[in-house]
């Protein structure tokens, strides 16, 4: 169940990060909307995160959240935002989602 946890704690992560990304193309009212996602996402992500942390090792738990973040913020800011999409970039996205499996598989 921690592990579900865990993911969610992940997408949300991504989620305040991709509120940061469309606060910076706002303004006015619309901006402060966009902070206050970020504000409300970051403290669901955290609690999660530390609702996680109480069964799985900090090291493991820790590492598979920022994978699942930066993963997921790069493949958002793919998908939403316009980044560059490289050989080296879509590899080394690859690299780490495997980095994740990897620590997931070796953390029993």
């Amino acid at each position: 169940m921690n592990w579900i946890i865990l993911i969610i704690a992940g997408i949300f992560e991504v989620a305040f990060a991709s509120c940061l990304g469309k606060a910076k193309e706002t303004s006015g009212s619309e901006m402060y909307y966009w902070y206050t996602g970020f504000l409300v996402t970051m403290t669901i992500s955290m609690l999660l995160l530390i609702k996680a942390t109480q069964t799985l090792p900090i090291g493991t738990a820790y590492a598979v959240w920022t994978g699942i973040g930066a993963v997921g913020t790069a493949l958002m800011g793919i998908f939403f935002f316009k980044d560059p999409v490289s050989f080296w970039r879509v590899f080394f996205i690859i690299t780490l989602i495997g980095s994740v499996i990897g620590l997931k598989s070796a953390s029993h």
